[in-house]
């Protein structure tokens, strides 16, 4: 039998994480999927836990490659799945029970290529401690892009909240060794739609060590341009090509907004002088006014004046630090 989805799992070096995560997987409400699990080369235990769970549930796959990164590891997975939808996990996360079968009945009935559903920040005792929704909460369940393309310039690219029709990583692979590989590939996928389903719910659980340090914000960031020309070159030959407002939108939450609160990390105070450079340059080529990014909207309300006071000043400070000085 067809799974009716697939659930992609790329696993590196999370042994204390992994069986949490598969448990939540094996316990979903909808028990027609297969769940594929790619070990990508870890040098702990996971490959170990992987395999003694897959002993157990005939409807997880275990592979294991060499080392490649998550994009490698999620199109090697996307390789082996049959299934009618695919999802993907990551595998120090873990999803409620009812979330697979919930999104993919709000898909099949409405006939929607992609379902996503809210999400929240866990810490390590699984306490939530930011809720991420991904749009207004009276936004319809069904979602016309053709009529309403505006949740394109407001929603987050997160793969893993996500459910998509298999159909639409036909000629489609995450972009390999680049950060904000989600930016690149997550909005290409949606331009192929004409239905999105929303489910209110917060499924899935985002786990982040809260006030950890231990992440590494380099010159990466800068690829974030590289994904806004990866999705540009899509956009421009899409059936949407003509939504101007909601591509610049676009520009303006990841390549602002996003950019900025990465770049607010960087510890290298030369590398953050290229990056705020390079950010100002990204403006002036776009056409973005400092008027723009004020205004700009997410959810029906000012997205800027929504922020903590902090972020405020922080991102009122970098509009008019740029040299675009057209307001």
């Amino acid at each position: 039998m067809t799974p009716k989805v697939s659930i992609i799992v790329p696993i590196y070096n999370v042994q204390e994480y992994l069986e949490r995560c598969v448990n939540s997987l094996i316990n979903q409400t909808l028990k027609e999927i297969e769940i594929i699990l790619v070990n990508d080369g870890s040098t702990d235990d996971s490959e170990k836990i992987m395999l003694e769970l897959a002993e157990n549930d005939e409807r997880i796959k275990p592979f294991t490659k060499e080392n490649g990164g998550l994009s490698d590891a999620r199109n090697f997975g996307l390789r082996q799945c049959d299934g009618e939808y695919v999802a993907f996990v990551d595998s120090d996360d873990w999803i409620d029970e009812k979330m697979i079968e919930t999104m993919y009945n709000h898909g099949n009935i409405n006939s929607c290529e992609m379902v996503i559903c809210n999400l929240h920040k866990v810490n390590e005792y699984g306490k939530v401690f930011r809720p991420l929704p991904q749009l207004h909460k009276n936004q319809e369940l069904v979602i016309d892009l053709t009529t309403n393309f505006s949740v394109f310039g407001e929603l987050s690219w997160f793969a893993c909240n996500k459910i998509f029709k298999r159909e639409l990583f036909n000629g489609i692979e995450f972009t390999k060794n680049m950060h904000f590989e989600d930016i690149a590939t997550t909005p290409i996928l949606l331009l192929k739609c004409t239905k999105l389903g929303f489910c209110q719910e917060y499924f899935y659980n985002y786990f982040e060590r809260e006030g950890s340090i231990t992440r590494n914000f380099t010159a990466k960031g800068l690829d974030m341009f590289r994904a806004i020309s990866i999705v540009r070159n899509d956009f421009v030959s899409s059936k949407f090509h003509t939504k101007k407002k909601e591509w610049k939108r676009f520009l303006i939450l990841n390549g602002f907004y996003s950019f900025l609160a990465y770049t607010a990390q960087v510890k290298d105070k030369k590398l953050k002088t290229k990056m705020y450079a390079t950010l100002d340059n990204f403006l002036g080529e776009n056409n973005i006014h400092k008027r723009e990014i004020i205004n700009y909207r997410r959810f029906e309300e000012n997205y800027l004046f929504s922020l903590s006071w902090k972020k405020i000043v922080y991102y009122t400070f970098h509009i008019f630090l740029g040299k675009q000085n057209i307001f």
